[in-house]
């Protein structure tokens, strides 16, 4: 069992930036897989990033690409979105999950989860 909890969250103003961190417990951290995900009021959970549990493979959506930025620290069992250039548009709840499986875009392919982080942009 894998326990995750988000921070680094709030409001920002539409162009700055903001570092979430996703602290992992209760397991081997480096045996999982870590990926972001977001979702906004009214619409589905959706992938944002995602980084192999080596840190050496990471892979983002096309809406986030070049400007976020996922990493890990396998020492301190935590993940990384550093997120700069922020939009409006990026406002929502952030989640970082953790799978056993192999990196996904998928939210259903992530075994556990985080219980989210606020982010608002202001335009």
């Amino acid at each position: 069992q894998v326990q995750l909890v988000e921070s680094g969250g709030g409001l920002v103003q539409a162009g700055g930036s903001l570092r979430l961190s996703c602290a992992a417990s209760g397991g081997t951290f480096s045996s999982y897989d870590m990926g972001w995900f977001r979702q906004a009021p009214g619409k589905e959970r959706e992938f944002v990033a995602t980084i192999n549990r080596s840190g050496g493979n990471t892979y983002y959506a096309d809406s986030v690409k070049g400007r976020f930025t996922i990493s890990r620290d396998n020492a301190k069992k935590t993940v990384y979105l550093q997120m700069n250039g922020l939009k409006p548009e990026d406002t929502a709840v952030y989640y970082c999950a953790a799978t056993a499986l192999g990196t996904s875009i998928a939210p259903g392919w992530y075994d556990y989860w985080g219980q989210g982080t606020q982010v608002t942009v202001s335009s």
